[in-house]
């Protein structure tokens, strides 16, 4: 029986059933990868979710980006509400890497900054994952980042219970071994507040308070209060509080680490002094001398991570420990099931991550501003991926050539439960000669248009700097209009694209954010702009996924800016004409008459 309980006010139509039958059956045959090729607005993730509700193992589902990974969040959350769904995404809101260019000799220290509401939600993925079996977490492909091990994440955790033998000092001494804060004021995350013999403690992973009381050198009360009211909202008999850090090393690991490092430093040295490379051996010398006292004395310092190696007693180019490690296994092999969510792009990403990290960190290692072992702070090489994930079934309405050539079958999920058809598609070119009218000028028509019926309009463009200055463009003609590219903070794309749905602003303009799997049904126009310039965001499956953003609505149209007909437009024509006809000719032998999608409005991500 399964683990998941799928709760939902409709039922598989259309192809679902037939798509959950097959995808089903293959899993319980054992096949390693499967393929769902379903059309956008075919829905998916409920075909995937009922999927789940016959299985009994935790679920890994992986997102291109952010917002994907938002939505496909809050869908997952609301269809298994019993269940612990659990959103793990990179927590910087900015981020700018540790890099070295030697051409004009230039440092660039690593900045970041840190969403701590993402932090929590990432600390409770693995938290889950450490107490529970129902769970599914919901993660962007930066889930193959170096994390640290999870057995020193769960066997640094305070497990306490009622009338366990312990004293004040014990306690607090634990509390602060596993990196956590003590104050005498506001509790925030990672931090414990004792008044006598009362502790109370915020998790990393939570608001809500943990009470723990002493009373004659044994715990006499574990509870859960409420952040404001400082009311008991739950009695525990045990309570598990995790590090308020993933990265986290015993005294005895770090003491020898230590004493590797330092032998790793003795040894670049003399390498960097017998090639009069001096100014890369002080260089050296100065930083890791300076981290080491750090980690001496507080257990912690400034890139922590570029030390995993020996922290984690690891041999040099072993891989990292990420959050796939968090996962359990079964004699040996991979004890959960693998979603990856538009994986022509997510694959792509999950394969390249690991070149692009290793040129940037050879830099810093020629040049003596990190020791060699800081190359083993990586993310997984793809062969790598693939070994620690299991079972995996890919969606895509257009399946990259992974996908073809591995999968064991690929499920074709064509029909819409509404009737919708793939939207109609009109080329119009850039500069209209005989009409002396530019394709801006020409969609800005459109959108009065838009404006006038309360509908909602997507303009695709090429560039982030595009999408500002076409946005201010159109600001300045009086449409209500917003942009969202890569450069937005990951919880402000969340908010934009809720206010968009609910119609604060008519258009939305956007580059590659506005092409995978978001679920914007009030939509009925995409325009996309210089779409005869052949690259990777005018390919045959960037504008098929572009052009999905209008198939929920039923008077959903796309427009094609091009002055000439390539071959990605021509084929992307042809699948959409072909897809239409089986639509067709599905509504005319049951009788089904086309109609909208209709979706509530509501917060992609939820803190509470």
């Amino acid at each position: 029986m399964s683990i998941f309980k799928l709760e939902a006010p409709y039922q598989p139509q259309g192809d679902q059933p037939q798509a959950i039958k097959k995808l089903v059956q293959g899993l319980k045959k054992g096949d390693r990868f499967q393929t769902l090729l379903g059309v956008t607005g075919s829905g998916k993730t409920f075909t995937m979710a009922n999927v789940l509700s016959f299985f009994d193992q935790p679920v890994l589902v992986i997102a291109p980006n952010k917002a994907l990974a938002a939505q496909l969040y809050h869908e997952y959350k609301n269809f298994f509400p019993h269940n612990s769904v659990n959103y793990f995404v990179s927590y910087y809101d900015y981020y700018q890497p540790e890099a070295y260019l030697p051409i004009t000799d230039t440092y660039i220290e690593k900045e970041a900054l840190i969403n701590e509401e993402i932090d929590k939600l990432r600390h409770q993925a693995t938290s889950a994952l450490m107490t529970r079996r129902d769970v599914i977490i919901v993660a962007s492909v930066s889930c193959i980042y170096n994390l640290g091990v999870p057995l020193n994440y769960f066997s640094s955790s305070l497990h306490l219970e009622l009338e366990q033998p312990i004293t004040r000092g014990d306690l607090i001494r634990q509390l602060v071994k596993i990196q956590f804060t003590r104050t005498n004021s506001d509790l925030k995350r990672g931090s414990f507040r004792v008044r006598g013999d009362v502790f109370e403690i915020l998790p990393a992973s939570g608001e809500v308070i943990s009470l723990v009381e002493l009373e004659d050198q044994k715990i006499k009360t574990l509870a859960l209060l409420d952040p404001v009211s400082r009311q008991i909202k739950e009695n525990l008999k045990e309570l598990i509080i995790f590090p308020p850090k993933h990265f986290i090393s015993s005294e005895p690991q770090r003491e020898k680490a230590i004493e590797e490092i330092k032998a790793e430093l003795e040894e670049r040295l003399k390498y960097f002094r017998k090639n009069k490379l001096y100014l890369e051996a002080e260089r050296l010398e100065r930083r890791t001398k300076y981290d080491l006292e750090m980690l001496r004395t507080i257990g912690y310092c400034h890139g922590i991570e570029n030390y995993s190696r020996h922290l984690l007693g690891k041999l040099a180019g072993e891989p990292p420990e990420t959050l796939l490690s968090y996962f359990p296994r079964k004699n040996g092999q991979p004890d959960f099931l693998t979603i990856i969510d538009e994986s022509h792009i997510s694959l792509p990403q999950l394969a390249g991550m690991y070149e692009g990290d290793r040129s940037r960190k050879e830099a810093l290692v020629q040049y003596g501003w990190r020791l060699p072992s800081a190359l083993d702070n990586r993310p997984l090489k793809f062969d790598e991926f693939l070994e620690r994930i299991g079972q995996t079934i890919f969606t895509s309405a257009t399946p990259g050539k992974f996908e073809r050539e591995n999968s064991s079958q690929i499920v074709e999920q064509i029909i819409r439960p509404t009737g919708l058809l793939d939207p109609p598609i009109e080329v119009r070119p850039v500069f209209d000669k005989k009409r002396q009218r530019s394709q801006v000028e020409d969609v800005m028509e459109e959108l009065k248009l838009i404006a006038q019926n309360k509908e909602r309009a997507i303009i695709n463009v090429l560039t982030k700097k595009m999408a500002e200055d076409l946005t201010d463009f159109l600001e300045k003609k009086g449409f209500k209009v917003n942009y969202l590219h890569s450069g937005v903070k990951t919880l402000e794309r969340t908010k934009i694209l809720t206010e968009f749905r609910e119609g604060k602003f008519d258009v939305l303009v956007g580059v590659n954010l506005l092409r995978e799997g978001l679920d914007l049904p009030e939509v009925t126009l995409v325009a996309i702009l210089d779409a005869d310039r052949e690259g990777f965001l005018r390919s045959e499956t960037s504008l098929i996924q572009t052009m999905g953003r209008t198939a929920r609505n039923i008077k959903g149209k796309v427009i094609l800016y091009a002055d000439e007909i390539t071959d990605s437009i021509r084929q992307a024509i042809k699948e959409t004409e072909r897809r239409r006809k089986v639509q067709l000719e599905y509504n005319k032998k049951h009788h089904i008459t086309p109609e909208s999608i209709h979706k509530t409005v509501e917060e992609l991500i939820s803190l509470d």
